[in-house]
């Protein structure tokens, strides 16, 4: 069965940070969904060198 080309996460808007310091900030926690993404995305694309990018 093959597996489904990664889904990007979705950027929070600016409204979404409440501005007080969090740890992690929602744009953290973005940027790591981010960057697990383009990981998972690559090794997607290694594995289905004749899919149609998108």
């Amino acid at each position: 069965m093959p597996i489904a080309r990664p889904v990007p996460p979705v950027q929070p808007e600016l409204e979404d940070c409440c501005r007080s310091g969090c740890v992690p900030c929602v744009f953290d926690l973005y940027e790591e969904a981010l960057a697990r993404y383009e990981r998972e995305l690559a090794a997607w694309e290694a594995a289905n060198p004749a899919a149609p990018p998108a």
